[in-house]
This record gives C-alpha cells, sequence and structure tokens, in this order.
C-alpha cells in the first residue's frame, strides 16, 4: 500500500512588527529606520494622542503636541541661550508617543524595562532622522525633563483635577516661571502648530 506523502509543515510566519504610516513609510517598531520615520506622521500622531488618558477638561483632549509645544516654551524660558539643536530635541522629546502611546507613569513604571527599550531605540532614531545625537548629552535631557515636571506641573493642577498639595508631590515646585497657555486646542490645530514649531527649528539648524 502506497505510504501517503507527508505534508510538510507551513512556515511560520513572525508576528508583525511594523506600523503603516499615512506617509506610506513602514516604520519597524522592534528596529526602527531613521529613513521611515517623517515629521509629518509624527505630528499626526501627537496631535491625536491624549495626555493624562484624556482625563482632562475642555472641549478637546489636551495631546502630547500641544504637550510638546508647552515644554519647548518652558525650555525657552529655563534655557534662553540654547542652541536651536536642543530646542528641537526638546520639541521632539515624546516623539515615540505617536507610535507608542502616552503611558501614564504609574503604567509605565509596571510594564518596565521592555517598554523603556522600545521608547529608547525609536527615540533615538527620531533623533538621527533630524540630525541630533541618537543619545542626548546629560545635561540637555536633565533639562528637558526639569520643563516637562513644571509642565505636567501645570497641566495637572490646570487640567487633570490635582489639587496643588498632590501636584508638588508628584512633580515638585514649579519655581518662578510664567504659566503656558494651556487651552486645549483642536487635534488639527496642534498639528499645524506643532509642525510649524519645527519647520522654524529646522531652518535654524541649516
Amino acid at each position: 500500500m502506497a505510504r501517503r506523502p507527508v505534508a510538510k509543515p507551513k512556515p511560520v510566519e513572525p508576528p508583525r512588527a511594523w506600523q503603516r504610516m499615512l506617509s506610506g513609510r513602514r516604520l519597524d517598531l522592534l528596529n526602527p529606520s531613521p529613513l521611515d520615520i517623517e515629521i509629518e506622521d509624527i505630528a499626526q500622531g501627537l496631535s491625536r494622542v491624549a495626555r493624562w488618558n484624556g482625563q482632562t477638561e475642555g472641549d478637546w483632549a489636551f495631546t502630547v503636541a500641544q504637550h510638546s509645544l508647552v515644554v519647548d516654551a518652558l525650555v525657552g524660558q529655563l534655557k534662553p541661550l540654547w542652541p536651536a539643536s536642543w530646542r528641537l530635541a526638546t520639541l521632539l522629546h515624546d516623539g515615540a508617543e505617536y507610535v507608542l502611546g502616552d503611558l501614564i507613569t504609574p503604567f509605565k513604571s509596571q510594564i518596565g524595562r521592555t517598554y523603556r527599550e522600545l521608547e529608547h531605540r525609536l527615540l533615538g532614531a527620531i533623533h538621527l532622522r533630524f540630525g541630533l545625537p541618537a543619545t542626548l548629552p546629560q545635561p540637555v535631557t536633565l533639562a528637558i525633563k526639569r520643563a516637562d515636571k513644571i509642565a505636567a506641573y501645570f497641566e495637572a493642577t490646570r487640567l487633570a483635577g490635582f489639587g496643588e498639595a498632590e501636584a508638588l508631590r508628584f512633580f515638585g515646585r514649579p519655581g518662578r516661571i510664567a504659566v503656558p497657555d494651556l487651552r486645549p486646542l483642536a487635534p488639527a490645530e496642534a498639528m499645524a502648530r506643532f509642525l510649524a514649531r519645527f519647520r522654524v527649528l529646522q531652518e535654524a539648524l541649516e
């Protein structure tokens, strides 16, 4: 009796690890290439990602694109002599969130190292795409983080329902600094302002 041919197992395809962007780029999430990163895709994503999981006052969500502009404005007060390169790094400090989303800090701490590694890898690719070092000098990183915490304090107390004492405990005292404009913008407006600021900084670098 003739033996039946043994069926060869179908090759197992690895899980899809890329995302198609509106620009047409395919961004590999595990090994992102600077060549697959476009500022329009970043602005598109960040203008639709809500800070504080959307738990903010106003007709619109307060987006990461708008937060990035606020942090840039605060760095302008803290470091008025900074070159355009570090201001661009400030504008892009949450750039990875156009793909990864904005996870609140307590959730990030639970997810742990894997998320941080993905975030660091993608942000490094974003930096390289726009002429910045993949890893910023520590003083630059620390100054951006300081401005980021100040922004978080003002957002928390004016938009997200935090009391002042609670915000001081989590984000620290903002010091003598002008309060930024925190009126939530429509996504299209936030995207337009983000792109406009990016182009100003990019021209200053050329």
